[in-house]
């Protein structure tokens, strides 16, 4: 088979694959229920979106949404702590929980005939948390050692958080997820209370099951389980909108590490902001031409041409709830600063600007992007992922079937004007790591984007 069929071949069984009904349902208490059969193996994953992230958080409690993941662990009394997991994992599961910016969300990967046991543990802690101050002292003590771990210790991260900080100034999209630590510090056992009962109901969540399960069946049981919890009150966020751009904005973070780093960020709308729907797809696109493996933009031109970078990626959440980033970051390569390497990614993105993708290399993007969205509906956990993305956010879950086509919509022309309108040096936040010496510690990896970590 030479180098283009695949790419061929999955754009023209794309369709087939990631096609596959929704059915959606909605209980008399407000619970959203969705579900989508896959019927390859027999299994199901079960998972509770609650609209409630970082971003909804203010000055003072950051933080919050996830320190509240973690007390959700912390038992009921029906399932006293420790009871959850061990239940799960009696029954052949596995569970966990992560949050975000526009989300918490908990899941259980479970044989098919289990999932009862999933739907009776959630549902009771949906609106009966003990929440004792005990637990809450332990588990506070948990959150601030991971932020010291993962963002404190971690160069890059602390870089990252510091970013967002400075590229959003009215966007809740401010502050970590995480929270600062000086808001963790003071954080009260009654928050977390009055958070849980403001935004634990099943009127804000949405239940999202994906399997080898009968539609009507899921609905049932739904009923059984979450149908008798009570609503909670009606929640009326405020829009908390980016204040629009007036310039380039720099910030420099100075902390010990082995090597410098560049971060680079344009404010730009996403599927649920943008005025035109056509402008986020543009954007999608775009990011893989800068950053769609080894033949991309990036890696082919900075990293193994011009050599002036040892690392180069792009980035773009097209499913936010708020506007967002259109990322660059880049480690520069031995002998050359990061100067040269913004100056290397400016490059870049002006040709974006003034010179139309070629047709050739336009495919190519493509079919990577579609063959990347094939392979992910392998896999019960992402598809039920995608589907709480896009519904947390605000969206319609047919934005999913209807990705593949948009995508390959996508023309030279289109990608030219976002770029023109959007990556320009008006909305621009430019973050610089200036390494500090070490002093015999290896500083700490991880992840600088995907909000909070799993337990």
């Amino acid at each position: 088979m030479s180098r283009w069929a695949l790419p061929v071949l999955l754009l023209l069984f794309a369709p087939a694959v990631a096609a596959g009904p929704v059915h959606e349902y909605r209980l008399d208490n407000g619970l959203r229920v969705l579900v989508k059969e896959d019927h390859r193996a027999p299994v199901v994953v079960s998972q509770v979106w609650y609209k409630v992230g970082s971003g909804d958080e203010h000055g003072g409690i950051t933080g919050i949404s996830h320190a509240l993941e973690h007390m959700m662990f912390q038992g009921t009394a029906k399932h006293p702590a420790g009871e959850f997991s061990r239940i799960v994992a009696a029954n052949g599961g596995r569970e966990n929980a992560f949050t975000g910016r526009d989300y918490t969300a908990y899941f259980q990967l479970l044989a098919k005939d289990r999932l009862p046991v999933s739907f009776e543990l959630e549902s009771d802690r949906m609106r009966n948390l003990s929440l004792k101050e005990a637990d809450f002292r332990k588990e506070i003590q948990v959150v601030m050692e991971e932020r010291r771990l993962r963002t404190d210790d971690n160069p890059q991260a602390l870089t990252y958080e510091r970013f967002n900080a400075a590229a959003f100034v009215s966007s809740p999209y401010h502050h970590p997820v995480i929270g600062w630590m000086d808001d963790l510090r003071n954080l009260k056992i009654g928050d977390l209370r009055a958070w849980y009962r403001r935004w634990y109901a099943p009127n804000n969540a949405t239940l999202v099951v994906v399997g080898d399960v009968d539609p009507q069946a899921v609905l049932r049981l739904a009923e059984r389980y979450f149908g008798p919890l009570p609503a909670g009150r009606p929640i009326h966020s405020k829009p908390r909108r980016e204040l629009g751009p007036r310039g380039i904005r720099r910030i420099t973070v100075r902390a010990p590490a082995e090597l410098p780093y560049l971060l680079m960020g344009y404010q730009v709308p996403v599927l649920r902001t943008a005025r035109d729907a056509r402008e986020a797809y543009a954007l999608e696109v775009l990011a893989g031409i800068l950053d769609g493996g080894s033949g991309a933009r990036l890696a082919s031109r900075l990293v193994r041409g011009e050599q002036v970078a040892a690392s180069a990626s792009a980035g773009y959440d097209l499913y936010a709830r708020r506007t967002d980033l259109f990322l660059l970051n880049a480690t520069p390569a031995r002998g050359h600063g990061v100067a040269d390497l913004e100056r290397a990614l400016r490059r870049e993105v002006r040709r974006l600007r003034e010179q139309p993708v070629t047709a050739a290399e336009l495919e190519r993007v493509k079919a990577q992007v579609v063959a990347r969205r094939v392979f992910e509906q392998d896999s019960v956990f992402y598809q039920a992922m995608q589907l709480g993305r896009v519904v947390t956010a605000g969206l319609d879950p047919r934005v999913l079937d209807e990705y593949v086509d948009r995508i390959r919509a996508v023309t030279p022309a289109r990608i030219q004007a976002v770029a023109r309108r959007y990556l320009i040096p008006e909305r621009l936040t430019v973050a610089v790591l200036d390494p500090l010496p070490v002093q015999g510690r290896s500083p700490r990896a991880a992840p600088l984007h995907g909000a909070g970590a799993l337990r």
